[in-house]
């Protein structure tokens, strides 16, 4: 897999690895892949974020000679290791060296999950 700091996901996106695991129904009978693709909710582990909602810079325009700062953004609620509940609609499907993510935008993410025992 690509080194995730060599990513770069830009403005409001989040990179999510699907989970590709059989999904079993309450009756015990296993559903195939094609029918799980049809749910219009999806689950997965958030591997990247974006650097979130850029702010705009009034004085940017006004005064043309003042040197140009630094983009100032508001950050994402997601983080990498979270585990996001999706909207499919919404999601860009992509494969990078044959592993399957999506790309989705923060307000397509209905529920994160986190774990704080993981990050210590």
């Amino acid at each position: 897999m690509i080194d995730p700091d060599k990513m770069i996901v830009v403005g409001d996106r989040v990179l999510i690895e699907p989970e590709e695991n059989m999904k079993k129904t309450s009756s015990g009978l296993y559903l195939p892949p094609n029918v799980r693709e049809k749910e219009t909710v999806h689950a997965g582990y958030v591997i990247k974020v974006g650097p979130g909602y850029p702010i705009a810079n009034p004085t940017a325009d006004e005064e043309p000679w003042k040197q140009k700062e630094e983009t100032k953004y508001i950050p994402l609620q997601a983080q990498e290791g979270d585990y996001a509940l999706y909207l499919k609609r919404d999601s860009v499907e992509i494969e990078i060296e044959g592993e399957k993510m999506v790309i989705v935008p923060q307000n397509s993410i209905l529920l994160l999950l986190r774990d704080e025992e993981l990050f210590e």
